[in-house]
């Protein structure tokens, strides 16, 4: 085993005695790591509270390719984001990153994931509470781009056709895109009205501003990105119902306000 040294978010941690805690790691440099952290539950750990959910910092791990499971040595708190505990539903659109990244990242080196986690986190610790719904769309379509399923929006997916913006658009999770009229047929698995399909533009654009989303649209956004994201994490069983993913199923469905009425 070799000592090393990454930037580190944690993602998840499990209790695994009565002293250690499994913890799951998006890292820069290995991809998303599984590290037992020895001792973290004693009183005066070394730890103390470096690994907390969503805490950015430097892991040193024992890292051995052929180990699914490492030792971590360290954790280097750069910042916690308590943050993001402040609004439920910051800290919601943060907890379905994370849960994307620990679900889709491989066990491998992806600077650029790391790198567009970070922004996501900072993005949402720094959103006003109207604005939140809106920046988590964006970052988990950008997210779920650079793992390698960015969703195809200018053409269509089947025969490369260009899209109009000033009409309702298809969209089909399971196909990846945006489908022509030609190719969607007369029941096309999602329908966007023009307005919706311009703010998808937009939510996927990084230079584009931030489009404004009522609680409609909002809703509207925040399906369409989990049904992608259910799709593509194979989270859909043969008879076409969708398993929830726990993050996700909560953030999207808003849940800890029907919880609470």
């Amino acid at each position: 085993m070799t000592l090393v040294s990454t930037p580190a978010v944690v993602l998840r941690t499990y209790r695994y005695s009565e002293t250690s805690k499994i913890v799951r790691l998006a890292t820069r440099d290995y991809g998303v790591q599984s590290a037992i952290a020895k001792g973290v539950l004693r009183p005066r750990s070394p730890f103390g509270a470096a690994l907390e959910t969503l805490s950015e910092g430097v892991a040193q791990l024992y890292h051995k390719e052929t180990r699914e499971l490492q030792t971590l040595a360290a954790f280097d708190v750069i910042q916690l984001r308590r943050d993001l505990a402040g609004d439920l539903g910051r800290f919601a659109g943060a907890e379905a990153l994370s849960e994307v990244m620990l679900k889709m990242a491989p066990p491998a080196p992806l600077a650029a994931a790391y790198e567009t986690l970070i922004q996501g986190l900072d993005a949402l610790a720094q959103a006003a509470p109207q604005q939140a719904d809106a920046v988590a769309v964006r970052w988990l379509w950008l997210l779920v781009g650079v793992l390698g399923f960015a969703p195809q929006l200018q053409a269509c997916v089947r025969d490369g056709n260009a899209i109009p913006g000033d009409s309702t658009v298809a969209f089909s999770p399971a196909e990846g895109g945006v489908l022509c009229a030609s190719c969607a047929g007369p029941q096309p698995p999602t329908k966007l009205p023009p307005r919706a399909y311009r703010d998808l533009l937009d939510l996927n654009d990084t230079q584009a501003n931030l489009p404004t989303l009522d609680a409609a649209h909002a809703a509207a956004h925040r399906r369409l990105v989990a049904r992608f994201i259910r799709h593509h994490l194979g989270e859909v069983a043969q008879n076409g119902n969708e398993q929830r993913s726990s993050a996700i199923d909560i953030w999207e469905r808003r849940a800890w306000i029907s919880a609470g009425s």
